[in-house]
């Protein structure tokens, strides 16, 4: 070996190098005799497709025992378990600007979403008030988004009023408002 952290060059002599080292440098010189390049993807054709010569699976995604990719498997466990609703709401949230663009997202959130009413707050009683003249075009937008009767109802809230709760605990009874008429 020329140095501690140099790799293995495969011209070396075998008993320098240790039997991982051998290993890969196998693998490479059979990848290289078959045509592969790294980062290449391999495709079986012919009437032997999906089988290998020792007659096990191939890397095929053709093949049902094969592995699959990600959001194939992600997209039918969904389907399977019913949960295509609650995918769609949680892509609406998540995708809450994009939908309704960045100065009202900046301004309305939403909070809730209860079978198919979505509720939104406001940051002010302006924009809860322009939410309100807004809904049908952003129940649109959403229906073109994610499909038909995923959100059927928009339910806008402005923002709370003061709070007078002060402390962890809480006399009954009216408190400080009881002040005001």
């Amino acid at each position: 070996m020329t140095g501690t952290d140099d790799p293995p060059d495969a011209t070396e002599p075998a008993e320098e190098m240790t039997a991982t080292e051998q290993a890969l440098a196998r693998a490479r010189a059979n990848a290289k005799a078959r045509g592969y390049r790294p980062g290449s993807v391999a495709r079986r054709g012919g009437a032997g497709a999906g089988r290998t010569a020792r007659g096990g699976l191939s890397s095929s995604p053709d093949s049902p025992g094969d592995p699959q990719p990600v959001g194939e498997e992600v997209a039918r466990l969904v389907a399977a378990r019913g949960w295509d609703a609650e995918v769609q709401v949680g892509s609406v949230i998540g995708r809450w600007p994009a939908m309704v663009g960045d100065q009202v997202a900046a301004h309305v959130e939403p909070v809730s979403f209860e079978g198919t009413t979505l509720t939104v707050r406001a940051d002010s009683t302006a924009w809860a008030t322009q939410m309100q003249l807004l809904s049908s075009s952003v129940l649109a937008r959403i229906e073109a988004e994610v499909g038909a009767e995923v959100v059927t109802d928009l339910v806008v809230h402005g923002p709370g009023g003061p709070s007078w709760r002060k402390g962890p605990l809480r006399a009954p009874g009216p408190g400080p408002r009881d002040t005001y008429g």
